[in-house]
């Protein structure tokens, strides 16, 4: 693998691609898309990455799941509703930022375990933002914790998650086998998660009084605008949720709902005006650097670089079995935080699949060690996750946008805690032969 220039190429672009992201020097959607023309013309002199195989590595379904939910999202912005919900869920805390946190966070990571992360964080931001606003504070925090925290606990079910669902698939779990074994090392890592947050900003959390009297005073539902929008709006968002939930009934994507949604709430709202507004309110700035990062994604796929790396991944330690799972916990966080999770899940599939018709014993302690590894080290970069890519352009409407800096701080650590817990866990259920 080592001497092979398709190994070498693709190492360069991308480190390359990974670096100028990271240095902010030009935006991220700029650099996704220049290194990944870039190396669509590599294509052309080494042969083994065909111009179909650029489009089939791009999931359409996220990049348009994203985009008809942003129209929905907007929709319902000009109404107001999110300030309204902002101040309803602000007073019931008495405006404590620590309090605010908790709540959010845990809202946002519940929502993760029904919906997608990029559903809930599309929801949750604008109502994020207008508390901060309104308190007249720096956003980054509650923005973080919002992120980080929903991302851990994306990995409580199996619904929803892609990187779930295909090891759900392959390993034959259940619905029950994820509550068991993932949501004990979940909670726990939320929670010293949230500790930590609640330790870096510490100096953060004290706001002055000066504006809780007339913030506790103001009538929350004197911010709705346009109320027959709104009713039009919430039963569409409504409807939406509900397919996600029973999508296999129609046997249509989540973006395919999404559309359909987005599509009858345009028209039912204003079928006679141009509705260049509201797309002028999508973020193509994400779009475009999802899009650009699934086709580098796509480059390190066809040129086996994955494969060979998780092969020799299995082969490093493949006389003990929690060695081997331990090994593959922490090979397959540090990949993730530089690949897409579902590539990483997917070139290790075969492999553990292999090793299960062989009859190893307890080899679901290597699908555990999967789901983790692949999900928790997601928080240390702000590239690969999409709730983090989200929160960071959103970000950028205040003065104060999150750097990948900022990011660092707090995911790094986040991610090395989630792990620590899962390494434990792994030790536990080998110990007891729980698995």
């Amino acid at each position: 693998m080592f001497s092979d220039m398709n190994f070498w190429v693709s190492t360069f672009i991308f480190l390359c691609t990974f670096w100028f992201i990271l240095s902010e020097v030009v935006h991220r959607a700029l650099v996704a898309l220049i290194w990944a023309l870039l190396m669509v013309l590599a294509w052309k002199y080494f042969w083994f990455y065909e111009y179909h195989q650029v489009l089939e590595s791009i999931d359409f379904n996220t990049i348009l799941l994203l985009f008809w939910m942003m129209i929905i999202v907007a929709e319902i912005e000009k109404t107001w509703f999110f300030q309204f919900t902002a101040i309803k869920v602000a007073q019931k805390t008495q405006w404590n930022l620590w309090f605010l946190v908790i709540a959010l966070s845990a809202l946002a990571s519940w929502l993760s375990m029904i919906l997608d992360n990029v559903t809930t964080i599309i929801l949750m931001v604008p109502v994020l933002l207008v508390i901060t606003r309104l308190l007249k504070i720096n956003p980054i925090p509650l923005l973080l914790s919002l992120a980080i925290l929903s991302n851990i606990a994306g990995v409580w079910t199996l619904v929803w998650d892609p990187p779930n669902i295909i090891i759900w698939s392959a390993a034959g779990f259940s619905f029950n086998n994820f509550l068991q074994y993932s949501l004990p090392v979940v909670f726990i890592s939320w929670i010293f998660v949230l500790s930590y947050i609640r330790f870096m900003y510490r100096k953060q959390w004290n706001h002055p009084q000066k504006w809780l009297r007339a913030l506790m005073k103001m009538d929350a539902s004197k911010c709705l605008q346009s109320k027959i929008i709104l009713r039009k709006s919430l039963i569409i968002l409504a409807w939406v949720v509900f397919w996600f939930f029973c999508h296999g009934m129609l046997d249509l994507p989540p973006s395919a709902i999404a559309m359909i949604g987005a599509a009858v709430l345009l028209t039912w709202v204003s079928p006679h005006k141009d509705p260049k507004s509201i797309f002028k309110k999508v973020e193509l700035s994400v779009l475009v650097f999802f899009l650009a990062l699934f086709v580098l994604v796509g480059w390190l796929e066809s040129a086996g670089i994955l494969r060979e790396l998780s092969e020799y991944m299995i082969g490093f330690a493949d006389e003990n079995l929690l060695l081997t799972a331990l090994v593959v916990l922490w090979v397959s966080a540090l990949l993730s935080a530089l690949v897409d999770n579902i590539p990483m899940t997917v070139a290790m599939i075969p492999i553990l699949s292999y090793l299960q018709l062989q009859s190893v014993a307890s080899v679901d302690l290597l699908w555990w060690a999967l789901v983790f590894g692949v999900w928790f080290w997601w928080n240390a970069s702000p590239i690969w996750t999409t709730t983090g890519v989200i929160v960071m352009a959103k970000s950028e409407s205040n003065k104060t946008p999150i750097s990948s800096k900022d990011w660092f701080q707090v995911g790094l650590p986040a991610a090395i805690i989630s792990l620590i817990f899962a390494s434990f866990a792994l030790i536990v259920f080998s110990y007891f032969s729980l698995v």
